[in-house]
């Protein structure tokens, strides 16, 4: 009895061949394709922005969330039918101090005589108004300011807003300013600060395009990733920035929810 091995036929060898160098490059593609990127008709209706109190990046980037979304969720984006239905914007009292209440003027064209303002005393109060506005189906989309890291915004509460948020079908961008990345069940979490604009093509002393150096640190379906995004108000462009797209995706805190209650019922 021979000790030499078995040799493979030689149809099969080069299929095992085939098959180690395709699955690489099949994982290579797979994760490719989850980068993030503006435009995806992403399922997930809940994100969260970290930003300073004090410069405005988050509120403004979440906006350009919202506009970014409505475009890729439009059914023919050619077609001359805008989304009409009123939006939620909700602040605590300590986000109405840092950064003061939304400024119609500078607002969208298209957004400013649809806002809804809510500006809470107290952070309760906010989540309140946040998941009720939530389960309104005829919001086009909610946003969310909130100051530092009250109690009253714990695990549990950020659950109850994913839930919400996604039971209903309504999209939130919740704006943490000034606070550390706690515990929360966002599908979507970023850390956001201003970047310098290009200079403008025709009149050099105008303003800019809006820019935002932000970083997505936790995201289900996609990698860890920073980019430089810029928003001409017609579209929501993003520049790589190398580094942090390379690091493995931490989803410890992200956990399944369980159950539906209000904080109402609270």
């Amino acid at each position: 009895m021979s000790d030499s091995p078995i040799p493979i036929p030689t149809p099969l060898a080069a299929f095992a061949r085939r098959r180690s160098l395709a699955l690489p490059r099949a994982g290579l593609a797979a994760a490719q394709a989850a980068r993030w990127e503006p435009g995806l008709k992403d399922p997930a209706l809940h994100g969260e922005v970290f930003a300073a109190p004090n410069e405005g990046s988050g509120a403004a980037l979440a906006l350009a969330f919202a506009l970014d979304r409505m475009r890729s969720q439009r059914p023919d984006p050619a077609a001359d039918t805008p989304d009409e239905r009123p939006w939620l914007w909700v602040q605590d009292a300590g986000a109405v101090r840092a950064g003061g209440r939304p400024y119609r003027p500078g607002l969208p064209p298209d957004l400013r005589r649809r806002l809804v303002h809510v500006a809470a005393k107290t952070p309760e109060d906010a989540l309140f108004a946040l998941e009720e506005g939530l389960r309104c189906r005829d919001l086009a989309f909610v946003i969310g300011e909130i100051a530092g890291n009250p109690r009253a915004l714990d695990f549990t509460a950020s659950r109850r807003l994913s839930l919400a948020a996604e039971r209903h079908g309504v999209p939130l961008w919740l704006v943490r300013l000034g606070a550390r990345r706690d515990l929360g069940s966002a599908r979507l979490r970023w850390d956001v600060r201003a970047a310098p604009s290009l200079p403008p093509r025709w009149n050099p002393q105008a303003p800019g395009t809006p820019a935002w150096q932000a970083e997505l640190f936790r995201a289900r379906a996609h990698p860890p990733g920073e980019w430089i995004l810029r928003d001409d108000g017609q579209v929501l462009a993003a520049s790589p920035i190398a580094g942090p797209a390379t690091r493995t995706p931490d989803h410890g805190d992200l956990v399944p929810g369980a159950g539906d209650r209000s904080l109402a019922a609270g």
